[in-house]
């Protein structure tokens, strides 16, 4: 097994809060190389203490979208989060795989509820 690659989450946050969708794409995109090349990569959450799923989502949740899900179960591994904050860590990997399985059918009920006329069009189309 390759050696895992630690990339601390407050280098991408700057404080100690884990809040921004923005700094959260800035760790996805520091992340995937090492994925691509089949690296394990632990995410340190020492010195973090609000982590929200936006966050997370920008972070983690879209590489489900991006590979398959067993390479990113395999591969991402976190430390220093505690039991309120893993299992937000869990949901939003949970969340992002029912997602990526069927996206245009979390599409179609999202714009339903926003705007239904404009589900209706892309139903018809």
């Amino acid at each position: 097994m390759k050696t895992p690659i630690t990339i601390q989450v407050r280098d991408f946050t700057g404080c100690p809060f884990a809040v921004s969708a923005e700094d959260g794409q800035r760790l996805h995109d520091a992340v995937v190389p090492a994925l691509k090349e089949g690296k394990p990569v632990v995410l340190s959450f020492a010195g973090i203490e609000t982590i929200i799923a936006a966050f997370l989502g920008a972070a983690v949740g879209q590489l489900y979208g991006e590979m398959p899900y067993g390479d990113v179960d395999a591969l991402i591994s976190v430390r220093e989060l505690g039991g309120d904050e893993r299992e937000l860590f869990q949901r939003v990997a949970a969340n992002a795989k029912r997602y990526y399985a069927n996206p245009l059918a979390f599409d179609r009920a999202w714009a339903e509820e926003v705007e239904p006329q404009a589900t209706q069009e892309m139903i018809q189309a």
